[in-house]
């Protein structure tokens, strides 16, 4: 699903000054279930929803890529979720912001939820809601930026699914006139997009343990 709305604005707020970790999705999904750990779901998502500015890159990488090991998630398969994407399509914005509360609810790290959340706030002018989405938006985006640079193999941004890839796509201002080329890898699908001399690598994980 393409978001070719205020993404621009986004760019240079989301991706001014993150910085590059590794990630360890073993300990990611060791520590979220893990009642003591400062890593816990719990802990980080109430920090999530009350004050993201507080996370940092770990705790937003745990928040991110544990969606890996969630049964809870919003698929955009879901029927509840196209009921809000075609509210989204149509411009029902009232729509947009009752059902997507409800599915925020169910899944708040979602990109795809938030951005439509994002857009129905803006429409409304409702300043509050806005820059506290947007302050999750460029937690969870701020962990995309830490997995890599996007620069070679080895480096990839890596994002959950192919939708948050074009999230991405759409904030690097990437469009029609570059060309994609794919090679699988051990936990995904590897995506290069080129253009001239331009390379950029995106994995989209498939992990299985």
């Amino acid at each position: 699903m393409k978001y070719p709305f205020f993404l621009l604005f986004l760019f240079v707020s989301v991706f001014g000054f993150a910085q590059k970790s590794a990630i360890d999705f073993k300990a990611i999904e060791k520590n979220l279930k893990n009642e003591k750990s400062p890593y816990n779901y719990e802990k980080l998502i109430f920090k999530y929803k009350g004050y993201p500015k507080s996370l940092d890159t770990i705790e937003t990488q745990h928040l991110y890529y544990g969606r890996n090991f969630r049964k809870d998630v919003v698929s955009t398969n879901d029927d509840d979720f196209k009921t809000l994407a075609e509210a989204f399509k149509t411009a029902n914005f009232d729509e947009c912001i009752k059902l997507g509360k409800i599915l925020y609810e169910k899944d708040p790290t979602n990109l795809d939820i938030l951005l439509i959340l994002l857009k129905a706030y803006d429409s409304k002018q409702d300043s509050n809601n806005v820059i506290h989405h947007l302050g999750q938006f460029r937690a969870l985006t701020g962990a995309i930026r830490s997995s890599g640079n996007g620069k070679a193999e080895k480096t990839p941004f890596q994002v959950n699914s192919v939708g948050d890839e074009y999230i991405l796509l759409n904030i690097l201002n990437i469009g029609q006139d570059y060309t994609r080329g794919s090679k699988s890898t051990k936990d995904g699908i590897l995506d290069i997009w080129e253009k001239d001399n331009s390379k950029i690598y995106i994995k989209v994980l498939y992990i299985d343990y």
